[in-house]
C-alpha cells in the first residue's frame, strides 16, 4: 500500500497534475433524518412535504429501490412507494452537520469549494499531512466523517473536478472511485451520455436521435457539430468526452450573489411542481443568506429548459430585501409572470444579488451554491 501510494505521488508530480477529491454525502438529508430517528431506519423515507404542493427534496436509498427521487412531486412518490414514510426537513440540523464535514475537510487542506451542504471539491494537491497519496486522503476523510458523525460518504479521486465529480457517483453508496491519469479519456468514453453532469433525460434522448448514447459517440463528434446542435453547451460536451476540465478547485470566494440552483432528475412543467419546487430552493437559498447575514436588492430567478436554453427574470427593490417573507413574494412574482413555460424544465435557480459589499469586493468574482 505505502509503495503504492509513493508511486501515484511520484507520478503525479513528474506530471505537475493536480489531486483533486469530490465527496459527496450518501442520502444526506434522508441519512441524517434515519440517524436522529431510529425507526426510520431501513424504511423507504422522503424529507420534503406529503401534501398536494409537496415535493421531495430528498429520498433514502430504500425509497429510491422505487424510483422515487428529488424534485419529485410527493403524490408521485407515494405512489411509486405507498410505504413512503415523509418527514419535514430540518435545515439547521443538516447545516450542523455540514459545518462539522467541512471541518473535516479543512484539516487537510484550505482548498476547499463546496458546492452544497454535503459536497465539496477539495484540492489536495498539496499533501500537508504526509499521507501519501490522495487517495489515502480520501480514504481518512471518509472514515473520520463516519466517526463523527455517524454517516456515510462516497468519494472521487482524480486529476481534475470534472473526472473526480463522475468518481464519486461510481460506487455510490459508501464507497469509492480513483481516475488516474491517463485513464481520464477511456473512463468517461466508456459511460452513458446520461451520466455526464448536465445532461438530463430530455437532453440524452435528444443525443439518441442524433446517434449519440456513450461518452465514445459523443468524442467522435467535432466541435463544429456539437456546437451546430447544442449551442454553447457543445464546448462542454467536446471537452468532457475527453476528460478535459481546467477548472481550478476555487475556496473563500467573494460572492456578489448568494443562491443556488437544482437540476431535476425528470424535467417538470406543471405549475404544481414548479411552485412547491420553488419553494424548497427558497428555504435553502435563504438559510444561506441569513447564515452569511447577506443583504441584497436583486432577486433571479432562472430555469433551464429541456432543450438547454435558459432563461433568466430579476426584479429589483429600492432598499434591501427584508426577509424571507419578502423574498418568497419576489420568486413566485417572478415565475408567476412566466406561467405558464413553453416546454419542461430541467434546472431551476434562485439568486440574492446586488449586495450590500465595499467597492474592492464588487470587483471580484461571483460565487454561486449549488442545491442538492
Amino acid at each position: 500500500m505505502a509503495e503504492t501510494a509513493a508511486s501515484e505521488h511520484a507520478e503525479d508530480k513528474a506530471q505537475g497534475l493536480r489531486k483533486i477529491i469530490h465527496v459527496d454525502m450518501d442520502a444526506f438529508f434522508a441519512s441524517v433524518e434515519q440517524r436522529d430517528h431510529p425507526e426510520l431506519r431501513g424504511k423507504p423515507v422522503a424529507v420534503g412535504g406529503s401534501g398536494g404542493r409537496g415535493v421531495v427534496a430528498a429520498a433514502s436509498y430504500e425509497a429510491r429501490k422505487f424510483g422515487v427521487k428529488s424534485a419529485m412531486p410527493s403524490i408521485t412518490a407515494k405512489r411509486r412507494c405507498p410505504d413512503l414514510i415523509f418527514v419535514k426537513h430540518r435545515f439547521d440540523v443538516y447545516r450542523e452537520v455540514s459545518q462539522q464535514i467541512r471541518a473535516i475537510f479543512l484539516h487537510h487542506t484550505p482548498h476547499v469549494e463546496p458546492l452544497s451542504l454535503d459536497e465539496a471539491f477539495l484540492d489536495v494537491t498539496e499533501d500537508i499531512h504526509g499521507i501519501g497519496s490522495a487517495t489515502a486522503i480520501a480514504q481518512q476523510i471518509r472514515k473520520s466523517i463516519r466517526e463523527t458523525t455517524q454517516l456515510t460518504a462516497s468519494a472521487g479521486v482524480s486529476y481534475n473536478k470534472f473526472l473526480a465529480k463522475l468518481a464519486s457517483d461510481q460506487n455510490k453508496p459508501d464507497g469509492m472511485c480513483v481516475i488516474k491519469p491517463g485513464d481520464g479519456a477511456r473512463f468517461v468514453q466508456s459511460l452513458p451520455v446520461r451520466r455526464f453532469h448536465g445532461i438530463g433525460p430530455k437532453g440524452a434522448e435528444k443525443m439518441a436521435r442524433l446517434g449519440i448514447e456513450t461518452g465514445a459517440d459523443l468524442a467522435a463528434k467535432d466541435l463544429d457539430w456539437l456546437r451546430a446542435n447544442f449551442g454553447s453547451f457543445g464546448e462542454y460536451l467536446f471537452q468532457a468526452a475527453r476528460g478535459i476540465d481546467l477548472r481550478p478547485v476555487r475556496a473563500n470566494r467573494i460572492r456578489k450573489s448568494i443562491g443556488g440552483e437544482r437540476t431535476f432528475n425528470e424535467d417538470i412543467s406543471s405549475g404544481t411542481a414548479l411552485r412547491a419546487t420553488l419553494d424548497d430552493i427558497i428555504e435553502i437559498v435563504w438559510d444561506r443568506i441569513a447564515d452569511k447575514e447577506a443583504r441584497g436588492r436583486t432577486v433571479t430567478l432562472k430555469v433551464k429548459f429541456t432543450d438547454f436554453q435558459t432563461m433568466t427574470r430579476a426584479r429589483s427593490v429600492d432598499g434591501a430585501v427584508e426577509d424571507k417573507v419578502q423574498f418568497a413574494a419576489i420568486a413566485h412574482e417572478i415565475l408567476e409572470a412566466e406561467l405558464p413555460l413553453a416546454m419542461p424544465i430541467r434546472l431551476m435557480g434562485l439568486t440574492l444579488s446586488n449586495l450590500e459589499q465595499d467597492e474592492e469586493d464588487n470587483r471580484r468574482d461571483d460565487a454561486q451554491l449549488s442545491l442538492l
